[in-house]
């Protein structure tokens, strides 16, 4: 049956139905009682102090990347703990950004980004791309990654050049998945690290 077919056949359904169910006008609905609703009470939340928690989630280490893009006002990016691996099939990745950063809507117009996973002698370089405002690829020397052109940083043990695969809200930040599209990895390298607010590394 084609499209005007079924429309036909839906519009004779509604309209047999309507006719047996129509209720004569002097008829009202019954009104089903309101149901209680219930707030939570501010006795029943658990207070948690931004700075508490900062402190007690600072004793997961992480490594640590550059999450990179270029757009029509060349490139940008930003320094990120919160980066995972989240599907192996498809590949997909993911990354967290405060809904009130500036370089994540560049990242989003571009529509692609390349994730660069820092080494241990690199804590230098993570610094200058936290800083918000500065011209952060001043002396910092790069290449593009090869699918989608993002600015692949050189000297990296590893890096992921993605699409934005999907965009979810989580409080004040933002969830953004990424399919990979092609990716490397040195032979060896060791990662750099992030601990309750210092950069470390690992001791074998």
């Amino acid at each position: 049956m084609g499209h005007a077919g079924m429309a036909a056949t839906a519009v004779r359904y509604l309209r047999s139905v309507g006719a047996a169910t129509k209720a004569a006008p002097d008829t009202l609905p019954e009104v089903l009682p309101r149901p209680d609703l219930r707030a939570v009470r501010d006795d029943e939340r658990l207070p948690i102090a931004p700075a508490e928690f900062r402190r007690v989630l600072g004793h997961f280490a992480s490594g640590v990347t550059v999450v990179t893009a270029r757009d029509a006002d060349g490139p940008t990016g930003f320094a990120c703990q919160s980066f995972a691996s989240l599907s192996l099939d498809p590949p997909l990745v993911s990354f967290m950004v405060a809904r009130t950063s500036t370089t994540w809507p560049r990242i989003a117009r571009a529509g692609v980004f390349c994730v660069n996973i820092l080494g241990a002698e690199q804590g230098a370089l993570c610094r200058g791309f936290a800083v918000s405002g500065a011209d952060k690829f001043a002396g910092v020397a790069y290449g593009e990654a090869p699918a989608t052109g993002s600015p692949q940083l050189d000297a990296v043990p590893a890096w992921i050049d993605c699409r934005i695969h999907a965009v979810h809200t989580g409080g004040d930040h933002l969830i953004v998945v990424g399919r990979v599209e092609a990716l490397g990895a040195a032979e060896d390298g060791e990662p750099l690290l992030f601990h309750r607010g210092a950069f470390g590394r690992l001791s074998r």
